[in-house]
C-alpha cells in the first residue's frame, strides 16, 4: 500500500507534541533547567529596533500626560494590562485580594475619572507598586524599593512593566519548581503516551529509532552466529537474543555516534547530553593512552612520585576541552600534552637530584603521544 501521507495539520500536532515533550523531559532530568530573562543586545539590530519603538512609546505617552488637560487613554490601557498581569499572579482562592485589584484598578471608573479630570495616577501606581510587593519573590525586594523611590510617572510605569516581565519569569521558575516531582514520578509514562500520539499523527516518525534497534538486533544475531559456528557449539537450538542486550549495545552504539548523522528520535530531547558524554569517553580514552605511554617509557623516572596519573589528568584535562569541535586540533593538544609531561618529569628528576631525560627520550615520548590520533594506533586500539 502507499505511505500514508501527513497533512500540515498533522505535521504542526506531532511538532507540538514533540515540544511538549522536549519540555516536560528537560524540566524532569535536568535539576538546573529553569527559564531566564533575557534582553537583546542593545548594540543588535533587534535591539536597536525594540529601544526606539519602545522610546517612541514612552515619549508619546509622556507628552499626553503633560497635555492640558491630560489625555488618559493610553495610561488607562496600561493600568488595564497591569491589572490582567496582577490577576495571573493569584493562586485559586485569593478572592479577597483579586476583588480589591479589580476594584481599584477598574478602567470603567478610571475613565470616568478621567472625563472629570480626576484621575489619582500617582495613587494608582503606588497600589500597584504595593500589591506587587506584596505577590513577588524576596528576590524582587530591591526591585519593589527602587519602585518606590521613582517620581517621574512615565519612567515609573516603564519599570513597573520591567520588574512584572521579572516576576513573570520568577512565576513560571516556581511553577517548573513544584512540577518537576511529579513529571520525574510519571515521565515514562508521559513519553509513551506522547510518542503513541506523534506515530498516530505521523505513521513514519520513530523510523530512524526502529532502524537503530535493528541494527543491534543484527550485531547480536552476527555474534550468536559467530558463537554457534565455533568448534563444539550446539546448533540444535534457535538463537535467543536478549531484549536487555540489544537496547545495551544501543546505548552502547552512541558513545560512538557519528552526530552529523540524525540521532534516534526517541533520543532527541537528550541528544546534547550524549554528545557531552561522548566527549568525556573519548578525553578519559585519551588521557588513559597518555598516561600508559608515559609510564611504559619514564616509569621509572616517576615510580617514586606520589599521584603522578592525578597530575597527568590535571595536564591533559583543560587541553582536550572541546575536542569534538570540527575546529579543534588534537595533534597539536597532544604535542602541548606531551611537552608538559616532560617538563613535569624533568621537574620531578632535577627536584630529586636525578638526570634528567636525554633529547632522544623526550623526543620519542612526544612522538607516541603524538600518534595516538593515527588510525589503528596500538595503544589507541588497545585502550
Amino acid at each position: 500500500s502507499p505511505p500514508k501521507i501527513s497533512t500540515f495539520d498533522e505535521l504542526m500536532a506531532a511538532a507540538k507534541n514533540l515540544t511538549d515533550l522536549t519540555l516536560a523531559h528537560e524540566i524532569a532530568v535536568n535539576a538546573n533547567f529553569c527559564i531566564k530573562h533575557e534582553d537583546f543586545p542593545q548594540n543588535s539590530f533587534t535591539g536597536t529596533v525594540k529601544q526606539i519603538v519602545h522610546k517612541a512609546f514612552w515619549d508619546h505617552l509622556e507628552s499626553e500626560l503633560n497635555e492640558d488637560p491630560p489625555e488618559y487613554e493610553h495610561a488607562i490601557k496600561l493600568f488595564e494590562e497591569i491589572k490582567e498581569i496582577l490577576l495571573s499572579f493569584l493562586t485559586p482562592g485569593a478572592n479577597r485580594i483579586q476583588n480589591q485589584i479589580c476594584e481599584v484598578l477598574d478602567t470603567d471608573l478610571i475613565r470616568q475619572q478621567a472625563e472629570h479630570n480626576a484621575v489619582d495616577i500617582h495613587g494608582l501606581a503606588n497600589y500597584i507598586i504595593n500589591t506587587m510587593g506584596k505577590l513577588c519573590a524576596p528576590v524582587r525586594d530591591n526591585d519593589i524599593k527602587q519602585l518606590k523611590a521613582t517620581d517621574n510617572i512615565v519612567e515609573l510605569l516603564r519599570q513597573i512593566f520591567h520588574v512584572l516581565d521579572l516576576m513573570k519569569v520568577d512565576m513560571a521558575n516556581y511553577t517548573i519548581q513544584n512540577l518537576r516531582p511529579y513529571l520525574q514520578r510519571n515521565l515514562v509514562d508521559y513519553e509513551r503516551t506522547k510518542f503513541q500520539e506523534i506515530l498516530e499523527e505521523t505513521p513514519s516518525a520513530l523510523d530512524l529509532t526502529t532502524e537503530w534497534i535493528k541494527e543491534s538486533i543484527e550485531d547480536e544475531l552476527s555474534s550468536i552466529s559467530d558463537e554457534s559456528s565455533s568448534p563444539g557449539a550446539d546448533n540444535s537450538s534457535k538463537p535467543i537474543i536478549s531484549p536487555t542486550l540489544v537496547l545495551n549495545n544501543s546505548y552502547l552504539k552512541l558513545l560512538q555516534w557519528d552526530y552529523r548523522k540524525t540521532i534516534p528520535e526517541t533520543l532527541i530531547t537528550d541528544e546534547v547530553r550524549l554528545q557531552e558524554l561522548r566527549e568525556k569517553l573519548n578525553q578519559l580514552k585519551i588521557i588513559a593512552c597518555v598516561c600508559l605511554i608515559t609510564n611504559n617509557m619514564v616509569g621509572a623516572a616517576i615510580v617514586d612520585v606520589p599521584d603522578f596519573a592525578e597530575q597527568l589528568k590535571r595536564i591533559s584535562v583543560p587541553l582536550l576541552e572541546g575536542m569534538n569541535k570540527k575546529t579543534f586540533d588534537l595533534k597539536e593538544a597532544l604535542n602541548a600534552i606531551a611537552v608538559q609531561i616532560c617538563s613535569k618529569v624533568n621537574r620531578s628528576l632535577t627536584e630529586r637530584g636525578l638526570p634528567t631525560l636525554n633529547e632522544e627520550m623526550q623526543s620519542n615520548l612526544v612522538g607516541q603521544i603524538a600518534h595516538i590520533v593515527e588510525e589503528n594506533n596500538p595503544v589507541s586500539s588497545l585502550i
